[in-house]
């Protein structure tokens, strides 16, 4: 028997999960079997259960794809030379966003991973790990806004890091569960913040 090329088990098995995503996006992670998945597929069941053992290998295999995705955004933008004013930082982290919250868009299965992970121990602790991670980025970003100037010397980076982090989810839910605001507005609303007079405790 000829033996089958690492090439065609990487396509074979991105058309399982590619079949997957439609399901997923189409029905949701718990209105959706395997056999669901099977037939959107195309393939026998023995080929899907020869790389996924299980719907919940799947859903993993889906949400490291669809929180990966942002990886190399968040460090792209952290890591520029000369480092980005915050609102532009902010503008790019929200351009990534309109490109993935569209219907097919992966952060329409982010969002179903978070649910899942409620109830899926080492799914939370996948999106607890990437989630520090994206966090952590944005922390980077707010250290080098405070050595530009941009932030006082005495602004606290992992608190800012934090609360600009948090811009991002806020913004693709309120897209996808709310229908807006778009881009522009949202920004708006960051520079404003941004400007605002610091509040004394």
């Amino acid at each position: 028997m000829p033996r089958v090329s690492d090439e065609h088990l990487a396509a074979r098995r991105q058309q399982i999960l590619d079949a997957a995503r439609r399901c997923f996006l189409r029905d949701g992670f718990h209105n959706t079997s395997m056999q669901d998945v099977i037939a959107e597929a195309g393939l026998s069941v023995g080929a899907v259960y020869r790389y996924f053992r299980s719907k919940n290998d799947l859903i993993t295999s889906i949400a490291e794809t669809a929180i990966s995705s942002a990886d190399q955004v968040f460090v792209d933008i952290t890591a520029h030379d000369p480092p980005l004013p915050l609102l532009a930082a902010m503008d790019r982290a929200l351009t990534f966003v309109d490109g993935q919250t569209g219907p097919d868009g992966v952060l329409r299965i982010a969002v179903q991973v978070w649910s899942e992970s409620l109830r899926d121990p080492a799914l939370a602790e996948f999106v607890r790990q990437k989630y520090t991670d994206f966090r952590h980025q944005f922390v980077i970003l707010a250290k080098r806004a405070r050595e530009t100037g941009e932030l006082p010397a005495g602004a606290d980076p992992e608190a800012t890091g934090a609360a600009l982090f948090g811009l991002v989810p806020g913004y693709f839910m309120q897209r996808i569960l709310a229908d807006g605001p778009d881009r522009a507005t949202y920004l708006a609303g960051v520079r404003a913040l941004l400007a605002a007079t610091p509040v004394d405790d």
